[in-house]
């Protein structure tokens, strides 16, 4: 049973930051897994009055507060048409969208949850996030880097042409991914994110240049199999680890075919 014992909204991120510090302290975002924790909060530290619930578009980026909902996600025109819809695609099925209106970008990044779908399609775009003390970093980074009492500020998506599909397997619509897989090609480079292996996503590249030559069935299956390869999967209640590599095959093919074989 989580309990809380005093409530601050914070009047700036300096405050939130200093206040965050101690370890019996939390930020708040959506507070729909925390809820489900049993802990015992001194102080909950509240961001939402301090202008982080946007998506700020330039001709150069996307810059995504802390506190934009999954389904502001969901529904910003400038990011279905930047990424090919797959970023409707990556949220679309993350429960329901009362759900997805109180669950927070800045909450599920920072989590870097193992079943995160979005922490794998932002990772796979090339995503940055800035820290309130430590800065700008890419996402892929601050993915592998251990928890600590930093400030998750926003997350920056910068315009580079590219093409992108993401997809997913669930046993049962709404429920936690068994897979998720999303799939990038940007500069001619092709990668490919794995996540919810159970662990927590990591990115493959196609450093073989197997679909350097474009797309086709035989060169996707290729890299189907490298990055199977690569991934180390495990097993949960939902599925067993030889399946999940089984899956990596069979997204990861049908998300490079997804992508075709010219960049747009």
């Amino acid at each position: 049973m989580l309990t809380i014992q005093e409530y601050v909204k914070a009047e700036s991120l300096e405050q939130a930051y200093e206040l965050n510090q101690k370890k019996t302290n939390r930020i708040i975002g959506g507070m729909l897994w925390m809820k489900m924790s049993p802990l015992n909060i001194r102080t909950a530290i509240d961001l939402s009055g301090l202008g982080l619930d946007k998506i700020e578009e330039t001709p150069e980026e996307f810059r995504i507060g802390c506190m934009v909902s999954l389904r502001q996600l969901e529904l910003h025109p400038g990011l279905a048409a930047y990424t090919q819809g797959s970023m409707k695609e990556s949220v679309r099925h993350i429960v329901g969208v009362q759900f997805r209106n109180l669950a927070t970008v800045g909450g599920s990044i920072f989590g870097r949850f193992g079943f995160s779908d979005v922490l794998t399609e932002f990772m796979a775009l090339g995503a940055e996030v800035e820290l309130f003390q430590g800065g700008r970093m890419s996402l892929e980074e601050f993915s592998r880097r251990n928890y600590d009492n930093d400030i998750l500020v926003r997350v920056i998506l910068k315009k580079f042409p590219q093409d992108s599909v993401y997809l997913s397997m669930r046993n049962t619509q709404t429920d936690f991914p068994v897979l998720t897989c999303a799939v990038t090609r940007r500069e001619e480079k092709v990668c490919a994110v794995i996540g919810a292996r159970p662990a927590r996503a990591v990115a493959i590249y196609d450093e073989a240049d197997l679909l350097k030559n474009g797309v086709t069935d035989a060169s996707a299956r290729a890299f189907a199999d490298y990055v199977a390869e690569h991934v180390v999967t495990g097993s949960n209640k939902r599925a067993q680890a030889q399946y999940r590599t089984h899956l990596v095959k069979v997204l990861t093919r049908r998300a490079c075919q997804g992508l075709g074989g010219e960049a747009k």
